[in-house]
């Protein structure tokens, strides 16, 4: 009965091996420190770009990404519509989203103005457990001053790549695409290439307090609104002495516009411009049902000046 049994075992332990070989994928390694898939969650890519919706250019990333990653990835977008070649508004919507995001998460970022330059396409690992698949022109600066930099490597192992001759303009679907749809797989991503030990650090401009008062920049606009956002914290504007109702005259780019600090919108008539403190703590100028940048044909960037309450620019 033994001999009659051995061969069946035989087959079946030959199976079991041949499926053991067959799931280890290039580059990819088990370990929870350096691969997702120990996780056992569902992997998802949160993915971003400058390219807008006007052509095939993300519709083309998410293809190559489906044709990779497995087949429950989740892929969702924070927008496609960073103002083109602007880092800044790339690294500020980026480290706005990712605090959402459980650990784990990879974000796919495409803002890169330097595109088939000598610039390193990387990946980047933050003491939180999220990944992000993005170039070295520092979109990640924000997210690592926030989170920490666990570490970090550059793209350069071919098999991360798309398997066909990477362009010189369109590493959205040569590289960035396919690393992350590796990451999504489970791919060690300490095997994409070299470590990376110092990033590219980009230049955060901080509003600045004096005696007389508050000198900071708006950064962009809060679309489709038009209005006006600050790097002015809304807690440094507290201590300019204002109280909710009064008037305050803001200088933008050393014009004078009086409006009056409320708390919402609808504290003003339909119609009538404000300052309040935005949802992500920052100084905000807006138009209540209206749109401010349209309204007094203002187009970041620009300077804005608040004095203390009782004092003149």
């Amino acid at each position: 009965m033994v001999s009659r049994l051995r061969p069946f075992v035989l087959l079946l332990l030959a199976f079991a091996l041949l499926g053991a070989a067959c799931a280890k994928a290039p580059g990819r390694n088990d370990s929870a420190s350096t691969s997702l898939s120990a996780s056992g969650a569902r992997p998802t890519i949160v993915f971003m770009t400058d390219f807008g919706t006007a052509n095939d250019a993300v519709a083309i990333c998410r293809a190559v990404i489906f044709s990779i990653a497995p087949a429950d990835v989740r892929l969702t977008d924070i927008t496609h519509q960073v103002t083109p070649f602007s880092i800044e508004e790339g690294a500020r919507f980026l480290a706005g989203v990712t605090p959402y995001y459980p650990s784990g998460t990879v974000f796919l970022v495409v803002v890169d103005p330097g595109v088939g330059t000598s610039r390193k396409a990387i990946i980047v690992k933050t003491k939180k457990g999220q990944f992000f698949v993005l170039p070295d022109n520092g979109l990640i600066t924000p997210v690592i001053d926030r989170d920490g930099l666990d570490s970090a490597h550059e793209i350069t192992n071919p098999k991360w790549m798309i398997q066909a001759a990477v362009s010189s303009s369109f590493h959205g679907r040569d590289i960035f695409s396919p690393a992350a749809a590796h990451l999504a797989a489970g791919w060690d991503f300490t095997q994409a290439g070299p470590g990376v030990p110092t990033l590219v650090r980009l230049t955060i401009k901080t509003s600045k307090t004096t005696e007389k008062g508050i000198e900071g920049d708006i950064i962009g606009l809060d679309d489709p609104y038009g209005s006006l956002i600050t790097n002015i914290p809304g807690e440094d504007f507290k201590q300019l002495g204002y109280s909710l109702g009064d008037q305050v005259t803001v200088f933008i780019d050393k014009k004078p516009v009086t409006v009056p600090y409320v708390k919402t919108f609808m504290n003003v008539p339909v119609g009538e411009s404000l300052l309040y403190i935005d949802s992500r703590g920052r100084v905000g100028i807006a138009n209540n049902e209206g749109n401010y940048a349209r309204k007094f044909n203002f187009t970041p960037p620009g300077i804005i000046f608040i004095p203390r309450k009782g004092q003149t620019n």
